[in-house]
């Protein structure tokens, strides 16, 4: 075991963490791991990817209306999020009947969250 150790340390392609890459003036060093990302930030970017698809696919569970309320609302589809006013007029239907939709739509996926 000893021996393989040697090996892979003594391999070009091995690099320790703790590597010194860069010597300032008052002796302190910059490592391998200072540069390196933290994982957190990754698992964190991959967990908002996963809501994000997860968003997604309740929202395609919606009627056609419902999700159309929701996606322009709220900006989903990549446009920015419109007020109701602007919603229903985009929709040629009243501000009153696009609040009465977006509440029964976050209902929906508000039960459909519970249930996961």
């Amino acid at each position: 075991m000893r021996m393989h150790l040697r090996h892979i340390r003594r391999s070009p392609s091995a690099l320790s963490m703790q590597e010194p890459i860069e010597a300032a003036r008052d002796g302190s060093a910059l490592t391998v791991m200072d540069v390196i990302p933290d994982d957190f930030a990754l698992d964190e970017h991959f967990e908002q990817q996963d809501e994000g698809r997860r968003l997604r696919r309740l929202v395609d569970t919606l009627t056609a209306r419902e999700r159309q309320v929701i996606l322009l609302r709220y900006g989903l589809g990549g446009q920015p999020p419109l007020t109701q006013q602007q919603a229903a007029a985009l929709l040629g239907i009243s501000r009153s009947y696009v609040s009465r939709i977006e509440k029964r739509a976050l209902e929906l996926l508000r039960r459909q969250v519970e249930q996961e």
